[in-house]
């Protein structure tokens, strides 16, 4: 027959072949009947009201302490499960509470003899260790695992508690007016330097709001400059690629009006290539034509020429031959006259002057009447006698012409009558 328990107890199968006894926390087992025997015991936490009323302390004052403590078998530990079955099997478990509340309270109250009351009032903490760990020993020997304890409660009936509460209080009092002047004189000097910081903060914030404030004015300013600056470069850009634009559509007027002017040209062109050949058909032909036949005609009157220059030069050379030869018989009968007269002047020497004096006198004389020649009227201005200045005149012509002879006697020495008579010369 199977028989099954929750984890908060313990099974115990003994009797026919359970030897020793089977013991089993949380599960499921078989039993036979009649043969077997099997028993439970609770591993519930069972709470515990410590009370030990009226322990002498160490000082030998009463006083009253409860605590609080949680106690359980430890169905994990098969060593302690095995005790606990030895001691508390087949009791109940107010029964097992009993004994472990004895146990506890013996413990508590050997403790408390040996501490004194302000040992355990101001320091319960050293007081539940020391009951926890001296009742933990004894009660594992029993199975039994102490969970936790805590003091709950101390008191007296002899208000020893109260008075040591008073001086307490009444220091504690002490302490608190101290420390609330201390208190006070802190909060001062902290509000002292909270406000002397307050001061200095929000003169620091007034500074760095000032810094930020420059900070910012530079900055808006570089920022402005920048953005005029891009802002010029933008417009400066804008008329410059207007001014591209204007130029490039300029520029494809000029290749429109170039390419029409080529058009215009290669057209013209084609026209004077037309009337090139139209003319070279039309006049060309017929023109080297008439060249060729001017050009033989103008050979035919160049070999005409150049025959009769040949002629001509022909010509010339044989007249001047004869002219040669002729100057060169002209030239020896004058050579042979100017012999002649070089003999009559070393003959006749001052008749020989006279002679050659008297022969270059008409031309002396042709010289001098030039002047007088060549000018059509004379007209003699005077503001009175102007016929006896022109009667003068011509008697000073006259003077000259006859006083001639006596000039050429004085340059000469020799009279036209000696030249005469030594001479045979007749003027």
């Amino acid at each position: 027959m199977f028989y099954t328990c929750g984890p908060n107890e313990a099974m115990v199968v003994s009797g026919f072949g359970r030897s020793p006894p089977l013991m089993i926390a949380g599960g499921r087992v078989f039993v036979f009947p009649c043969i077997q025997q099997i028993q439970r015991i609770t591993l519930n936490t069972l709470t515990l009201n410590v009370k030990s009323d009226k322990v002498y302390t160490r000082h030998g004052v009463p006083i009253s302490v409860t605590g609080i403590a949680q106690v359980k078998i430890q169905g994990q530990n098969k060593e302690m499960l095995v005790t606990a079955c030895q001691m508390f099997l087949g009791k109940s478990e107010g029964e097992i509470a009993q004994i472990a509340l004895e146990t506890l309270e013996g413990h508590q109250r050997a403790i408390i003899a040996h501490l004194t009351v302000e040992e355990i009032y101001q320091d319960r903490k050293k007081f539940s260790e020391q009951v926890f760990k001296v009742a933990s020993s004894d009660l594992v020997n029993m199975g039994i695992g102490v969970v936790s304890y805590t003091l709950k409660d101390v008191h007296d009936d002899q208000d020893y508690l109260h008075s040591l509460g008073k001086a307490r209080t009444a220091q504690v009092q002490k302490d608190a007016r101290i420390g609330e002047a201390q208190y006070k004189r802190d909060a001062v000097i902290r509000e002292a330097h909270a406000m002397q910081e307050k001061v200095s903060a929000q003169y620091k914030n007034e500074i760095e709001m000032a810094k930020a404030q420059r900070d910012y004015e530079l900055k808006k300013a570089a920022y402005d400059v920048e953005v005029n600056t891009k802002k010029a470069e933008s417009e400066m850009a804008y008329q410059l690629q207007v001014a591209k634009t204007k130029q490039r559509i300029e520029e494809e007027k000029m290749q429109v009006q170039v390419v029409e002017r080529t058009q215009q040209i290669m057209l013209q062109e084609q026209e004077i290539i037309r009337k090139e050949k139209e003319l070279e058909a039309k006049i060309k032909k017929p023109a080297e034509a008439e060249k060729f036949k001017l050009e033989k005609l103008a050979e035919a009157q160049r070999l005409q020429l150049i025959m009769e220059a040949e002629a001509e030069a022909e010509s010339v050379k044989m007249k001047g031959e004869a002219e040669a030869f002729a100057l060169e018989a002209k030239g020896r009968a004058e050579a042979e006259q100017m012999s002649k007269k070089a003999e009559a002047f070393k003959q006749y020497k001052d008749g020989a002057m006279v002679d050659m004096l008297l022969e270059k006198l008409p031309l002396m004389a042709e010289e001098i009447s030039k002047p007088l020649s060549a000018a059509n009227k004379v007209t003699m201005v005077s503001s009175g006698g102007s016929e006896v200045g022109a009667a003068k005149l011509a008697g000073e012509v006259l003077e000259i012409m006859t006083r001639l002879p006596s000039t050429v006697e004085k340059l000469t020495g020799v009279t036209i009558s000696q030249v005469a008579g030594k001479s045979a010369l007749v003027y």
